[in-house]
């Protein structure tokens, strides 16, 4: 493996010691911590990761990591939760990616799972009504500030710019399904690439700065460890395992609840789900809102909107919104009886969460030694761009999903809720204008209408 260039190592001789590698002990209590402080959306959860394991610990190297983090990058799935995968795995081996992978996610579903049932129990209890009436709208602004950023940052021609039209017009007139719209922006990037290669030329997603490291645990010069060295043996016996896990919980499923059954359906709704998540979080939603809310009707669009906000305001990545979805369903289509909605939303969080997450283990695992073998930066390809300038329109469609419910609830033909569009301006104003993080704005929001809820009596 090649040693980097001189203008990013200065010398074995100028750099301190390597810290000693640490133990799976030390790295699960680690792991376990991030599980717990990962808030901030896959950016923030990748800065702290950055911050900790490169320039604190230096248990990886500036050049390792951005190379992991780029293959993450073009996977679907939660980027950062599938990097601490790779560095996990990277450091000890099979068990440690997966001890890695699953310690980002464990916490945000038990918080999840918690807020979950709070919601359903107590949502209409006033106080609870009024935070939860005037989250709506900030979240509407969240989404709508969410395609902003990522379309100021992939459309940089005009073929790009009508892609992301024509997705709009797609998903929101013609209620095209997601994965078709997925499925035509990378065959137009693909053509474009070879027609018109400049039109679509990558954009870089992280920028790298170029900075003297003292020697990490796994440098950019550390050879590959064996367990990580490509064998096409071990790549097959890494995708028959996850086959067979997904194929077992899919048919325990079927003989738990029927093939017809809402477990059922969540296990594989989700698994699609799980391949189409190229974007981000915010370029799968508009397929959650379709199959879950308008398909299936596990839940409504009021409570998908909601189901966001705590997304938005607990650790881990912001998919794991789905384990709102599956705790939703499970209670509402009352999966064992109502005596126990508590435990039937439990297991559809759960199912959701299993069959969102388990193929970015497979990716991790069995695409990480084909990367460690190149050990050369990867490219975004041309069908990616296309997909990427398309998932800019189909978040604009989920903003004037999520708008059009809020600012009029009982339908078109309805009142117009000023309050809520007055909410809306000034959480959008915090976010364009004063460039406040989600948090803050979601909970400013929160107590404004805690507040107003006390003070009228009723939301």
């Amino acid at each position: 493996m090649a040693p980097t260039t001189a203008a990013v190592r200065t010398g074995d001789a100028s750099r301190a010691a390597a810290p000693p590698k640490p133990t799976l002990g030390e790295a699960l209590r680690y792991w376990w911590k991030l599980g717990w402080i990962s808030f901030g959306g896959p950016a923030g959860q990748i800065a702290v990761m950055h911050r900790e394991l490169v320039d604190e610990r230096r248990w990886i190297s500036e050049g390792r990591f951005l190379h992991a983090l780029n293959y993450c990058m073009v996977l679907p799935g939660p980027e950062a939760q599938q990097l601490a995968t790779y560095i996990g795995w990277l450091m000890h081996r099979t068990w440690g990616g997966i001890v890695a992978g699953a310690l980002f996610v464990l916490p945000s579903l038990g918080v999840l799972i918690a807020l979950s049932w709070i919601y359903m129990a107590y949502g209409r209890v006033p106080a609870v009504a009024g935070a939860l009436y005037a989250i709506k709208p900030a979240v509407t602004a969240i989404v709508l500030h969410a395609g902003w950023r990522i379309g100021s940052r992939a459309l940089k021609s005009w073929p790009l710019y009508a892609i992301a039209a024509a997705a709009f017009v797609a998903i929101y007139f013609l209620h095209v399904p997601f994965p078709a719209i997925v499925l035509a922006a990378g065959l137009i990037g693909a053509l474009g690439g070879r027609l018109a290669p400049a039109q679509f030329a990558a954009q870089a997603g992280h920028a790298a700065s170029v900075a003297t490291h003292p020697r990490a645990v796994i440098d950019d010069d550390t050879p590959t460890p064996q367990h990580a060295l490509f064998h096409a043996g071990r790549l097959l016996l890494v995708v028959a395992v996850a086959l067979a896990l997904w194929a077992g919980s899919l048919g325990a499923l079927v003989l738990a609840f029927g093939i017809d059954g809402v477990p059922t359906q969540m296990g594989w709704f989700f698994t699609k789900a799980a391949l189409l998540t190229f974007g981000g979080a915010y370029a799968v939603l508009p397929y959650v809102v379709q199959g879950a809310v308008e398909h299936f009707g596990w839940l409504t669009p009021s409570q998908m909107i909601d189901g966001l906000a705590l997304g938005e305001t607990t650790p881990g990545p912001l998919i794991m919104v789905v384990a709102f979805v599956g705790f939703v369903g499970g209670w509402v289509r009352q999966l064992l009886g109502q005596e126990a909605l508590t435990a039937a939303g439990a297991i559809g969080a759960c199912v959701a969460t299993w069959f969102t997450f388990l193929p970015s283990f497979l990716f991790i695992l069995a695409g990480g030694p084909l990367v460690e073998s190149t050990h050369g930066q990867l490219r975004f390809t041309a069908p990616l761009t296309g997909i990427t300038a398309a998932v800019v329109g189909v978040i604009a469609n989920l903003a004037v999903f999520f708008a059009y419910h809020v600012l009029w609830p009982g339908g078109i033909d309805g009142a117009f809720d000023a309050a809520s569009a007055l909410i809306g301006v000034a959480a959008a104003l915090a976010l364009f204008r004063y460039k406040l993080g989600v948090i803050p704005v979601i909970l400013a929001c929160a107590a404004a209408g805690l507040v107003g809820s006390l003070l009228r009596g009723a939301p």
